[in-house]
């Protein structure tokens, strides 16, 4: 952590700022060239749901078929009645409790600290004891099990996009997630952010001003310097107030925010990078040729999973 930390404090040099490139009749398309991108992780950069719904499967047939588990007969049962379509519903509350932890805390700093591995932990025990679960693992294999959030596979895009950005910005990771969580992401989706920043680094959870703020200053820059990117309007509602720009990436099943909710978003104009999953969408490529970078030939295309 110190090392991450010493690391951060000093950066290498920024790229230089170069007026904004023509590209195929494309100009920047942010109304203040930034310096620094911070992004969002889980379901901006990484398909979560993909990942965890076929790990849970994965482990639970396992489970079933060990020669040397002792399963109780009710439990056999369960575990034999789940469904992918059960695994993904398990995943989602999973998903969703960390949700109500972060924003707990974010909202109460006198709340004692805790990480995302051990939220993620204690969280899949609640789970299992309430799907009636419990037993199906062991101890060991339950912690084994909490740390998938380690090794989310990356949308097709985040790899080579954030590759593209780095030519002409930062790009940090800005999410709750812990840094050694973060650092296993990156490494495992071979996405080469050039900074690893987490909320945990601000004592606090997005959306905490303490986490968008934070991040700023760690970087040395203003808010108008930096563009939060992600799949999350209040994720990027919370860094415009702020005055971060404003970057959204659709991704699949990701948005929190009603039908009438992103229409009001999108009339109201206080995004100022939209990117769409219609046809000719490309995430993270996409932001980089809007942002006036040339995308070669060949860069991928779809936005599905790498899974």
């Amino acid at each position: 952590m110190a090392a991450l930390q010493n690391d951060l404090s000093a950066p290498t040099p920024l790229p230089p700022l170069s007026p904004p490139k023509v590209i195929s009749g494309v100009t920047m398309a942010l109304p203040t060239p930034p310096r620094a991108l911070f992004f969002d992780v889980f379901g901006t950069c990484v398909d979560w749901r993909t990942t965890v719904t076929q790990a849970l499967d994965a482990a639970a047939h396992a489970a079933l078929n060990s020669a040397t588990a002792s399963l109780a007969s009710r439990i056999r049962l369960r575990a034999s009645d789940m469904t992918p379509a059960h695994w993904g519903i398990f995943a989602q509350e999973w998903r969703d409790g960390y949700k109500a932890f972060t924003r707990k805390l974010a909202a109460d700093p006198s709340l004692p600290w805790k990480s995302i591995d051990e939220h993620h932990l204690e969280s899949l025990k609640e789970l299992l004891a309430k799907w009636e679960l419990k037993g199906l693992w062991t101890d060991e294999e339950v912690r084994a099990l909490s740390l998938i959030w380690h090794r989310l596979d990356p949308w097709a895009d985040s790899a080579s996009g954030i590759a593209l950005l780095n030519q002409l910005f930062w790009t940090a990771t800005l999410s709750n997630g812990n840094i050694s969580l973060l650092s296993d992401l990156k490494t495992h989706g071979k996405m080469n952010f050039t900074h690893i920043l987490s909320a945990e680094l601000f004592g606090s959870y997005k959306p905490s001003p303490k986490v968008y703020l934070g991040a700023v200053e760690k970087l040395g820059l203003q808010p108008k310097d930096c563009a939060m990117v992600a799949a999350h309007l209040n994720d990027l509602r919370a860094a415009k107030d702020l005055g971060v720009q404003a970057i959204y990436v659709e991704r699949p099943g990701e948005e929190e925010w009603s039908t009438d909710e992103v229409q009001k978003a999108s009339d109201e104009g206080w995004v100022d990078l939209w990117v769409s999953q219609g046809v000719g969408s490309r995430g993270f490529v996409t932001v980089a040729e809007k942002l006036g970078i040339e995308v070669p030939t060949g860069t991928p295309k779809r936005l599905s999973s790498s899974a």
